[in-house]
């Protein structure tokens, strides 16, 4: 017996530990390569062989690839066809192979030995197969024994071999995918949450502006945003990114940040709209855009200026429940650069009155029904109509609950927005100065007083008189949020100003327990205690004072009168 084999140097003597040996390295390293290189040096000595090699086909299947040897000489990255050498025919027909003289067979590739200077002289070959699948093939070159011939013995256990090693293999791809998928999904949930917190925080009743997002898949391609400005406006906007996955939601999220950071001080639509267009055309990925409606409400005057690139026509829904789409005026974003810095894409003037203004995805209208149909606009239209009576977040989640009752995946992400009009708060003569909702929050005020001076001064308010009535509406906001909110910060208040001749007409609307105007009384100046001189500073500035039946009679509703126009005595 060669004194070199395994048996006599006292390594692994038996086959089944050498399967042992190699399944425990699998299971236990992390990596892959390592592992078949130390797989390949056990079989090459187990078997007694000068050196071997483990060849796998590549993803197209036209390669072999040499991922490990050990010997004599080191070919780990040689490639050869998947269809050349010993090796080749052994992959291609699935079965081992012993060549006693590699003289004598024409199928033997002696490029190998040209380039290396090694001698070949016999070759035990096995593929590497797991049920109908083959990976590749090990390799073993010259048998170190008297005779230098290996045995049909030595196929057998190589054959064994290499099935073992075949599986260990396959079961290392699995967890190596499984383990990337995790990443993935990671990654995914990661960015799907950072995609939630663009989206605007849920306003309360009777705030004008709700959406929702449902997406198809982990993210979205779809979005929408509402933010209120300084003078009492909301900017709003609901967009879909063209294609689907992470390149969508990466889009998503840059032009959705692009509105809101642009949006604060570019306030015309049309305008706004055409520096996004410019942005995304600088560094979209080629092919990609994005359809958008971009508007701003002014709830004073009730009234909506719009753009729309390439979007869903959104719909009108006025008080007696007819509907108007509002065609898209310009491409979407992304497609086409504009030559002008100034350029704006066209805009669309809107009177609310008492209707409501719906913007969608296609998502909506192409979301499937129970019956494979898709749902249209007329599906949206009948479904807002039949209910006309619920809030108008309410008639969002009905949209949405009819296409979930499918019970069917959603082809598309679903998002919608509602603009509504304005209902009265109080009573609705004289001219609109300023209407604003804002959260009962005392930082909040600071705003309110800078709407409010601006909608006096437009209405030519000597500085003393707005002085006096910007208290005034101060105390009486400070009022609602400690008193009949408790400072509970999620409450909601209404401020409208109008003009009626001399008059300045002011109404306060809040949503806390309705409260007894007769329990609401100023003290004395002269009494030390606190509490009082905020309702006794609204009485000595404002000419007229009253609580009215508040709409729905719910909350409260105060209205304060002031005349202007009289020279101070």
């Amino acid at each position: 017996m060669d004194k070199s084999a395994p048996e006599a140097n006292g390594s692994v003597t038996r086959p089944l530990e050498l399967i042992a040996t190699m399944a425990a390295d699998f299971a236990s390293s992390r990596d892959l390569e390592t592992t078949l290189s130390r797989a390949v040096a056990r079989i090459t000595r187990h078997l007694n062989a000068a050196s071997g090699a483990l060849f796998m086909l590549d993803e197209t299947g036209e390669e072999l690839r040499c991922h490990a040897c050990y010997g004599e000489t080191d070919i780990t990255g040689l490639v050869l066809g998947a269809r050349e050498g010993i090796v080749g025919r052994c992959v291609q027909g699935r079965r081992g192979e012993i060549v006693h003289d590699v003289n004598e067979d024409p199928g033997f590739y002696s490029g190998v030995d040209e380039q290396t200077g090694f001698t070949t002289r016999s070759i035990l070959c096995a593929p590497l197969t797991v049920r109908d699948q083959c990976l590749g093939a090990i390799e073993l070159v010259n048998k170190l024994s008297d005779d230098g011939k290996f045995s049909e013995g030595d196929l057998h256990l190589l054959q064994g071999l290499s099935s073992s090693a075949a599986l260990a293999i396959v079961n290392a791809r699995q967890s190596e995918a499984l383990l990337k998928q995790e990443r993935v999904n990671r990654e995914l949930e990661l960015a799907a949450e950072i995609q939630r917190s663009l989206l605007p925080r849920a306003r309360p009743e009777p705030f004008p502006v709700h959406g929702l997002n449902l997406p198809a898949g982990v993210v979205s391609g779809d979005f929408y945003d509402f933010f209120e400005l300084d003078d009492g406006r909301i900017c709003f906007t609901l967009g879909d990114v063209s294609g689907k996955g992470i390149n969508a939601a990466l889009l998503m999220a840059k032009t959705a940040s692009l509105y809101r950071a642009l949006g604060k001080t570019i306030h015309e639509p049309g305008r706004l709209l055409a520096v996004i267009n410019n942005e995304i055309c600088e560094t979209a990925t080629r092919g990609m855009f994005v359809t958008m409606v971009g508007g701003v409400l002014d709830p004073g005057k009730n009234r909506v200026c719009l753009a729309n690139a390439g979007h869903e026509p959104p719909l009108y829904q006025n008080g007696a429940g007819d509907f108007q789409a509002l065609e898209a005026q310009a491409p979407p974003l992304g497609i086409l650069r504009l030559d002008r810095a100034d350029q704006a894409l066209p805009e669309q003037q809107l009177s609310l009155e008492e209707g409501s203004l719906f913007l969608f995805s296609d998502g909506v209208t192409e979301g499937a029904l129970e019956d494979g149909a898709t749902f249209r606009v007329e599906g949206i239209k009948s479904l807002l109509t039949e209910n006309a009576c619920l809030p108008p977040a309410d008639r969002l989640n009905a949209v949405v609950a009819r296409l979930r009752r499918a019970n069917k995946p959603l082809r598309d992400d679903v998002t919608l927005l509602v603009v509504r009009g304005r209902e009265s708060i109080g009573e609705v003569t004289g001219e609109g100065l300023l209407r604003v909702n804002f959260p009962s929050r005392p930082h909040e005020l600071r705003k309110v007083r800078w709407a409010v001076s601006r909608a006096l001064a437009s209405a030519d308010c000597a500085e003393d008189e707005m002085r006096d009535m910007i208290l005034a509406i101060s105390e009486a906001c400070q009022n609602i949020i400690r008193h009949a909110y408790h400072e509970d910060p999620n409450g909601e208040i209404v401020l409208e100003l109008r003009r009626d001749g001399d008059r300045i007409i002011v109404l306060l609307r809040d949503f806390a327990a309705t409260v007894d105007p007769s329990e609401i009384k100023g003290r004395e100046l002269e009494q030390l205690q606190p509490g009082g001189l905020g309702v006794h500073l609204i009485n000595e500035v404002m000419d007229e004072t009253a609580f009215l039946p508040p709409p729905g009679n719910s909350g409260n509703l105060l209205r304060m009168i002031k005349r202007i126009g009289r020279k101070a005595s």
